[in-house]
């Protein structure tokens, strides 16, 4: 019947084209000649329906042996490449860059008033009569809590030097010269120009394993060789690390380890600086010594040690811990000459947690840190916070949470004793990114 012909060459026809569009050898219909070898005379009758099944079916089988197999990377394509200075700061509000002034100051008002008030309060229980009652253990377990408090003040205050360093509280140079030597060179007892002179070689330098300041880097399987051909301080120093931690910053000033005295001018920090450089440097020292020297006249050494050095090296204390776990976590990278850039390393830096009122009160010293290295002179400390959050959303937008690192710390003592205790300044091969380029 003419119909139930049509019928059935419309069936050959799909089922043609089906078992051609199946065939893995077949890449396009041009004519005959592209069909399969089995199927150039083929004919469809009333066995149409199961042939069409069995060809179709064969054909998938045949795909699904050529199909490679995939897992999770195949299917996810990790951007590790980290993004330049000028894209992190397309992420970030425009006030993130407004240095103000009346703020910076205004904060240096608040904590040198914290200051004055419980170094003095200190002074005053030291100087009583119900003190010098006391024997001397009644006497240490009475003022320690005080100690530990003005010692805490003196870190937020040098948290405030340390944004003059950066030249954030103020654009005018004066300002942050001034605001610098009260709270670092004074208060905190750290020359200001030596230490911002320093201090920005590490922002420079932020995780090179070599040119790196205020941060020694050894390699843990050097450890043996080192051990056995360095100078004859350093395992000692190795065995006695964790005792170390409150009179580091201390050995850091004077002894120069890493990078050079900052009371007086010797080491690689020094190299190459003239003589107008160091006598201008010498003003803060001339600074910080005749502020100790007053104190220790006019308090005796006694009373001077309880009010003033203890507290000293709480802040000191305060400042090691912070700095090292900014810069330590399981999977910190270090760079060299063939891999370094400066993103890659303020992307090894870590934003850390330690509690919403420390963090306020520390200027967001702790939790703002990766923002501060990418824009180190151009972000004061009262931006930082929203400044992160802006980078963790612009992070995220890209795909590449990944790249910003963040720790909560609430236990931040026992963070700080642990992972140096088991690290010391030591970081594996592995972590050390010696090939590669500087993507």
């Amino acid at each position: 019947m003419p119909s139930s012909s049509r019928y059935t060459k419309a069936i050959n026809a799909i089922v043609l084209a089906i078992a051609v569009a199946s065939s893995p050898s077949t890449s396009a219909f041009t004519g005959p000649t592209a069909l399969p070898r089995n199927m150039k005379n083929f004919q469809l009758h009333s066995s149409a329906l199961p042939l069409t099944s069995t060809t179709t079916s064969t054909s998938q089988n045949q795909q699904q042996k050529q199909m490679p197999k995939l897992d999770e990377n195949d299917l996810y394509v990790r951007n590790d490449k980290v993004p330049k200075v000028g894209e992190v700061m397309r992420m970030l509000p425009k006030e993130t860059f407004d240095v103000n002034t009346a703020m910076g100051l205004f904060y240096f008002g608040v904590d040198f008033a914290a200051v004055a008030a419980t170094m003095g309060f200190l002074n005053a229980v030291v100087t009583s009569d119900v003190y010098h009652s006391l024997p001397v253990v009644a006497q240490g377990l009475m003022v320690a809590p005080l100690q530990v408090l003005t010692g805490f003040t003196m870190w937020c205050m040098w948290c405030i030097g340390h944004d003059a360093g950066h030249s954030t509280v103020s654009k005018s140079k004066s300002i942050n010269r001034v605001v610098g030597e009260i709270a670092h060179s004074a208060i905190c007892l750290t020359p200001f120009v030596p230490w911002a002179k320093s201090h920005r070689q590490h922002h420079l330098h932020h995780n090179h394993i070599t040119k790196d300041y205020s941060h020694q880097w050894f390699v843990e399987e050097e450890k043996d060789e080192l051990f056995a051909n360095a100078e004859s301080w350093f395992k000692p120093a190795y065995d006695t690390r964790v005792w170390q931690l409150p009179v580091l910053y201390m050995v850091y000033l004077l002894a120069g380890v890493p990078d050079g005295g900052h009371v007086f001018f010797y080491g690689r920090m020094w190299e190459g600086s003239d003589m107008k450089t160091k006598l201008d440097a010498a003003i803060s020292v001339a600074v910080s010594m005749a502020t100790a020297g007053a104190f220790w006249m006019n308090m005796g050494t006694a009373d001077f040690t309880v009010v003033c050095m203890v507290p000293w090296l709480v802040m000191s204390f305060w400042l090691f811990m912070v700095t090292y776990l900014q810069h330590h976590s399981d999977d910190g990278k270090l760079y060299t000459d063939d891999t370094y850039t400066f993103e890659r390393g303020a992307f090894e830096t870590v934003d850390r947690d330690y509690g919403t009122w420390i963090n306020r009160m520390s200027h967001h010293m702790m939790d703002g840190h990766v923002i501060h290295h990418l824009f180190f002179e151009k972000v004061p400390h009262y931006r930082l916070e929203d400044a992160t959050k802006a980078l963790v959303t612009g992070m995220e937008q890209r795909d590449q949470s990944h790249l910003y690192k963040t720790v909560d710390t609430p236990d931040f003592v026992q963070e700080l004793v642990k992972r140096f205790d088991e690290n010391w300044f030591f970081v594996s091969e592995k972590n050390v990114v010696r090939e590669g380029g500087k993507k």
